[in-house]
């Protein structure tokens, strides 16, 4: 069936009107064409889709509530799976869908722990070069929501963000039923916005990334997809999806479609055994994807645009998931091979594929920027094996640096963390990075996010942020005071003049550890900064031309501050690694990168 644009989404058609304290009343006004819109935000009057701003767009969404509360609902909802996927089917056919228009879409559903973003962001560039017009929606964002839902690959527009944002939220609004929910949550709303983009922008296919989990995920009222994928598994959101890796992996099979085949990478044994119990159940066919080495001829290797090993997997992933959609759609170019993939066995990637792979771009995940004496290792990392995985890619892409002649490198880390996560055990698996500084702050690029919708989160205040930076800083000291009991080459606590100066003990300073540059220097020194943008201008000193500081005095009070300060103005090389939290991660490009912000 053609999926159709609801009458009240149609130029000519009346939409509804809405104001405060007011159910919406369907109205039209003629003004040069275009339609008149009240709307519920102080009164103010919309003539056409770009009467309101994008903000206006962002500040009304952000009423949805937020992630935590999201969390909560699906806690809540979670022992009945039907409750919530009813739940979504409600929504969507209230913004004017039926679930069977999504068949249309040509869907690759992933989910997994670790790397579904990238598998789909691989999968999305790698169709993308066939000519493919590609959708694909993907969370958190970053920066901007509007990368949650891209069109060949970039973030949709401020213009049709807002244009589809008022289309779903006024049907929603209008066609409120007293017994139920009124509105969708934050990520609910989201995923029915991205339908309806995807539907009405006609894109060739759309890579959907699950939320969290996946049998009850509420982008599970998917019912047809052409391939499911499901990337490595490990521990997170144990308060939702269970607290051991085959409970997770139950979750994860809950996207598979009977008869739809579904690929999946190496995964431990038991998790293993899960996924093909719900393969059997479902049924459909279950495929390992074989190491990327297989896919590599003539010991030359496969070049990928994001870094780290751990990305082979995806790729592998991705390659498997591109070739059956290709050929489930009937594309069967001289590339593909004629053959079809029982088993999942390597193939020659066609030349598409291999560009594909090379060009693939996914922000915040093993990122490097090179601003100036100051080198930028962002990666959203915020689980154990993901953690595991960045420490790998950080120490390998630190060691290929060219090294200052001097000696004279500062490692910062600066980290964040937040959800029911083990932060003690993330920052264990960062100290053999030796860190020279640890620094710790929210996920607030400012002490105030007013004019910034993007980042408000309604669920958490400033002070709950901080207290958790202070806790993560505790940590952090705790398994330094170990470390030194354990590493008996460190001597005790100096007092720094310069750097490669003159060390001498300063028992004012406790303990702030320095040991001559001969060795690394591995030190408890740690401070916590009220936003990202306080901790980047501390840990860059003026020092990276592409971060403008604000006009902020009195931020280095503190000794360790001070003698920091020293160190970082005279460093030849400053390194630093920002990790935990993808939303961490995402003010810090924000900040970083003016031009994310347009």
């Amino acid at each position: 069936m053609e999926y159709q644009v609801p009458a009240w989404g149609r130029r000519g058609a009346a939409r509804p009107v809405t104001s405060a304290g007011t159910r919406g009343a369907w109205s039209r006004a003629a003004c040069s064409g275009a339609h008149v819109l009240s709307l519920g935000i102080g009164g103010l009057q919309w003539g056409g889709w770009m009467g309101v701003s994008f903000q206006d767009a962002i500040r009304t969404l952000n009423t949805l509530q937020t992630n935590a509360n999201y969390l909560e609902q699906v806690k809540r909802e979670r022992g009945d799976p039907q409750v919530q996927l009813e739940a979504m089917k409600g929504f969507l056919e209230r913004s004017g869908l039926k679930v069977e228009d999504l068949d249309q879409l040509n869907i690759i559903h992933v989910t997994g722990t670790k790397g579904k973003g990238s598998t789909c962001a691989f999968t999305e560039r790698i169709l993308r070069n066939y000519g493919l017009k590609t959708g694909f929606y993907s969370s958190p964002h970053l920066v901007q929501v509007r990368e949650r839902i891209r069109i060949n690959g970039q973030p949709i527009s401020k213009e049709l963000f807002s244009k589809y944002f008022w289309q779903v939220y006024n049907r929603l609004e209008e066609t409120k039923d007293p017994g139920h929910a009124s509105m969708p949550a934050y990520f609910r709303f989201l995923t029915i916005m991205a339908f309806h983009v995807f539907l009405q922008e006609k894109v060739d296919l759309a890579v959907v990334e699950v939320g969290i989990g996946g049998a009850y995920d509420c982008t599970n009222i998917i019912r047809k997809p052409i391939v499911c994928g499901v990337s490595s598994l490990g521990i997170d959101h144990t308060s939702i999806l269970g607290d051991t890796i085959e409970k997770i992996a139950w979750q994860k099979g809950g996207i598979f479609k009977p008869g739809v085949p579904a690929f999946t990478v190496p995964q431990p044994e038991r998790p293993l055994e899960v996924l093909r119990e719900r393969a059997r159940e479902s049924p459909c066919p279950l495929y390992l994807c074989p190491d990327l080495d297989a896919f590599e001829e003539d010991d030359k290797a496969l070049q990928l645009g994001l870094a780290g090993e751990h990305q082979r997997s995806n790729a592998t992933l991705a390659l498997q998931l591109s070739r059956a959609w290709l050929q489930q759609q009937g594309y069967q170019g001289k590339e593909l091979g004629k053959r079809p993939v029982p088993l999942a066995p390597a193939f020659r990637p066609s030349s598409s594929m291999v560009q594909g792979l090379q060009d693939t771009e996914w922000l915040g995940r093993n990122q490097v920027l090179q601003h100036g004496p100051v080198t930028w290792y962002i990666d959203g990392a915020h689980t154990t094996s993901s953690v595991q995985a960045c420490v790998r890619w950080f120490r390998q892409a630190a060691l290929n640096e060219e090294k200052p002649v001097d000696g004279s490198e500062v490692r910062v880390l600066l980290f964040n963390a937040t959800g029911d996560r083990d932060t003690a055990a993330l920052l264990k698996l960062l100290l053999p990075c030796r860190f020279d500084y640890a620094v710790f702050c929210p996920n607030f690029t400012e002490v105030s996010v007013v004019g910034n919708a993007d980042q408000q989160n309604f669920n958490v205040t400033l002070e709950n942020m901080l207290t958790r930076c202070l806790e993560n800083q505790k940590k952090w000291n705790r398994l330094m005071e170990e470390k030194v009991g354990q590493d008996l080459w460190l001597s005790p606590p100096m007092h720094v003049e310069g750097v490669g100066g003159r060390l001498k003990p300063d028992p004012l300073r406790g303990p702030l550890l320095f040991v001559p540059s001969s060795e690394r220097p591995l030190n408890s020194n740690s401070l916590v900064f009220p936003c990202i943008s306080h901790a980047l201008q501390w840990i860059t000193q003026g020092r990276d031309p592409h971060f403008q500081a604000p006009a902020t005095k009195g931020l280095h009070l503190h000794p360790v501050a001070g003698t920091g300060a020293v160190l970082l103005k005279e460093a030849a090389a400053i390194r630093v690694l920002v990790t935990g939290s993808l939303h961490l991660v995402g003010g810090v490009l924000k900040l970083l990168d003016q031009s994310l912000s347009q």
